[in-house]
């Protein structure tokens, strides 16, 4: 089944209820973005045929009439990440060959610095700012101008390009077709139960998959609303879970340690709200106690990436109280294992399944994952193996069959012949009074191969004593001694971060490191 299917039976189904709702309080019932959405479709076949669109535009209306206008043609959006600077933006429109860039208010100035370094001739702005231009055109005007009438997609029934996080190197550009967006958005309406009657608070980047296709998609496809918030404001969130009786929102871990926070200090009336959807990074003990006692108990924990859709696993909210931390077990459509990381290549084996409670890399296998990367075939070939997506995660699986992510194959750090995760370290060290962040990297080291360091951010605090934590790790019965950091370095500014929570650990080895 194609998503553009499921879409339209929802606009059948409610086509007064309203599908989305804007922070400044306007609304659009299903069946008016149905029709709009279909006006667009044409429009962008006239000027763009069956090339691809790309979208550089704050969470909004503008984005999701852009996705869904071009899965009605069944030609790709490139949903491009509007915090990026012009010229990352323009190195990855390159391998996409968009022919149309589609762009709100908020990203007027880029835009056109975009269009005038790209081969791309049409600018369609969605807003009011005046743009003396020839090659812009006005989004509500082509709109209003086009034909309501069904458009005929194209038999590859795409839905477009997604970007990797790009931590480690350039973001990769994922293509992802209409099918394969069905099976995921679906699972996840599985997973939570959702359905027509839930109210759903989006104030993450629509761009990441994520916010796609676990969140903005399987709520239009279960009939439900979205309530749009464009910039991340904990405060705000909160004013928008009260005033619009919103049941769930999605928040990577540092925003729900922010929404946490605020929530203990300020109380807002929460009580309608009865799922969170988590994920992007690890989610530690501690933050789903914090969020369970300030805001919901429902909380469920994912594990995905871009390539694989909107996510690989789900934790029930039940399964945190005898498995807290785990991001559980495999979704509906998907088979996961957990191997031997393999030194190369070469020896790479998906059959090599590690016994419970060791590490391994977590790879898996599901319909709706992606085919590959666009224009990429050495990576493709890296990361989809005989049929499995090697997500590059290292994993540990329980007794029970409960999965834990331990950290990235890629930032292992090997001390004295000794295996280390990063993140297992910073877990210790953020239980230590003052801690608000660490992040630990692998030094090399003539004698030792690399020497655990750290870096904490202290939350603006300059009186910290580093003796006191070094005493505190030596004495800590889940941290071994050859895992204790040899370095600390502090800073008072929170750590570099992705939009998904993920640290940029190149930037802080530079930083903070690089002598």
């Amino acid at each position: 089944m194609k998503y553009t299917d499921a879409f339209e039976r929802t606009v059948r189904c409610h086509p007064s209820k309203a599908a989305f709702i804007t922070d400044d309080d306007r609304a659009l019932t299903y069946e008016e973005l149905g029709e709009r959405t279909t006006r667009l479709a044409n429009a962008l076949n006239e000027r763009a045929a069956d090339r691809r669109i790309a979208t550089l535009a704050v969470t909004g209306p503008t984005a999701i009439e852009a996705m869904l206008a071009s899965q009605k043609r069944g030609v790709g959006n490139v949903q491009l990440p509007f915090r990026d600077s012009p010229g990352a933006i323009t190195s990855m429109l390159r391998p996409t060959e968009a022919k149309v860039l589609l762009f709100d208010d908020a990203n007027v100035e880029k835009a056109v610095e975009v269009l005038d370094r790209t081969e791309i001739n049409t600018g369609i702005h969605a807003g009011e700012k005046a743009i003396n231009r020839d090659d812009v055109e006005a989004y509500e005007e082509i709109v209003a101008g086009s034909s309501a009438n069904p458009v005929e997609p194209t038999p590859d029934y795409e839905h477009g390009v997604f970007y990797t996080s790009g931590t480690t190197s350039t973001p990769k550009a994922v293509l992802f077709d209409q099918e394969q967006m069905w099976y995921g958005s679906t699972q996840v309406i599985m997973e939570m139960g959702l359905d027509e009657g839930d109210t759903a608070l989006v104030t993450t980047p629509w761009y990441h998959m994520v916010t796609t296709d676990a969140w903005i998609l399987p709520h239009l496809q279960a009939g439900a609303t979205l309530i749009l918030q464009p910039d991340f404001n904990p405060e705000e969130s909160l004013r928008l879970v009260k005033n619009y009786d919103v049941t769930g929102l999605l928040a990577v871990p540092t925003q729900l340690h922010r929404l946490a926070e605020t929530q203990a200090v300020e109380e807002y009336d929460v009580t309608t709200l009865s799922y969170i959807r988590t994920g992007g990074s690890i989610v530690t003990d501690r933050l789903v106690q914090k969020a369970s006692r300030h805001l919901t108990d429902g909380i469920y924990n994912t594990y995905g990436l871009t390539e694989g859709g909107p996510n690989l696993t789900f934790a029930h909210p039940s399964s945190q109280e005898d498995h807290t931390g785990t991001i559980g077990k495999e979704s509906f459509t998907w088979e996961i294992r957990v191997v031997e990381i393999a030194d190369s290549e070469e020896a790479f084996d998906p059959t090599a399944v590690v016994s419970p409670g060791e590490a391994g890399e977590l790879i898996a296998r599901g319909p709706g994952m992606s085919d590959g990367y666009v224009d990429n075939l050495g990576a493709t070939k890296r990361t989809y193996v005989d049929g499995w997506l090697r997500t590059g995660d290292c994993a540990e699986v329980d007794e029970d069959g409960y999965l834990y992510i331990v950290g990235r194959t890629d930032n292992m750090i090997v001390s004295g012949g000794e295996n280390i995760y990063p993140e297992e370290i910073e877990d210790v060290l953020e239980t230590y009074e003052g801690v608000k962040e660490a992040a630990v990297v692998g030094l090399e080291d003539e004698q030792w191969g690399h020497r655990v360091a750290c870096v904490l951010y202290t939350n603006g605090s300059t009186n910290f004593d580093i003796d006191e934590l070094d005493r505190f790790c030596k004495d800590h019965d889940q941290l071994a001694d050859f895992k204790r950091p040899r370095r600390y370095e502090l800073t008072t500014e929170p750590l570099p971060r992705t939009d998904t929570g993920t640290l940029e650990r190149e930037t802080i080895v530079v930083k903070f490191f690089d002598e």
